[in-house]
């Protein structure tokens, strides 16, 4: 895959304009961020991305092929996990191969081989291995979200997209989340997209940062460009005070300068 293009994209919702004419370029491997308030665009944006919401305007192209339908290379990650609980962390992981077996064989763990093991290698890869043969339910949210990851990396996807991946999880839980997050695109090459509020957090683990507001890209740029006044221009009049931390430290709640 050679980039990522999101060429003039608009989305309305009747007289809302929840996407104004957003357009930006990403490379292959890239880990990027997309930070904005709740209304921003950002769900909309990646929801477009994975072709759950059809653009009013623009198009968006991924491996050279405008997305128009969803596409199993292109993998999704919910904040709601979307996980069922009576299902244990692999048999949730393994329903990620639904697209290759069908929905009967998935029902029945009638998978393959290869696709099983795509599924133990992908729990492995977020750290629940041992938790393999927990029932989800019994998992606290942050190793459930880590079993939302491991299922979309059973779709063995080029491109994927996490909507707030970390917003209910406590701290702690969230750089978990996070950390297997960054560590799974880098093992496998993926071009990620990950929707944040959390400057602190993004600023840790993202590589680019693209600011949403009102719909409008008003930034896009790498960590040593998004200062103050680039958090300022996305966020507008809400309190950014305490929002940096050094990207090699844990984000503890202490600020760090950054220039204007």
């Amino acid at each position: 895959m050679k980039k990522i293009v999101v060429d003039g994209v608009t989305k309305t919702f009747g007289d809302t304009v929840a996407l104004d004419n957003v357009s930006f370029e990403v490379p292959a491997g890239e880990f990027v961020a997309i930070l904005g308030v709740s209304g921003s665009g950002k769900s909309t944006l990646l929801r477009c991305m994975s072709a759950l919401t059809e653009p009013t305007e623009g198009e968006i192209i991924i491996d050279e092929e405008p997305m128009v339908t969803p596409r199993p290379e292109v993998a999704m990650i919910f904040q709601q996990h979307n996980i069922i609980g009576d299902m244990t962390a692999y048999s949730n992981a393994l329903s990620g191969a639904i697209h290759e077996a069908g929905l009967v064989e998935s029902i029945f763990q009638l998978q393959d081989r290869d696709e099983k093991e795509r599924a133990l290698e992908a729990l492995d890869t977020v750290g629940l291995l041992d938790e393999a043969q927990k029932k989800a339910r019994r998992m606290s949210g942050g190793q459930q979200q880590r079993v939302g990851i491991a299922r979309a990396l059973v779709q063995r996807p080029t491109v994927l997209l996490a909507d707030e991946p970390v917003a209910s999880l406590d701290p702690g839980s969230a750089q978990d989340v996070m950390r297997y997050l960054q560590h799974a695109a880098e093992q496998r090459d993926l071009t990620t997209f990950i929707s944040l509020h959390q400057v602190n957090i993004a600023r840790k683990f993202g590589q680019r940062f693209i600011g949403l507001r009102d719909g409008q890209k008003v930034f896009d740029g790498y960590r040593d460009e998004l200062t103050i006044d680039a958090v300022d221009k996305i966020y507008g009049d809400i309190d950014t005070e305490g929002m940096f931390v050094r990207p090699d430290s844990e984000p503890d709640g202490s600020p760090t300068e950054v220039a204007r």
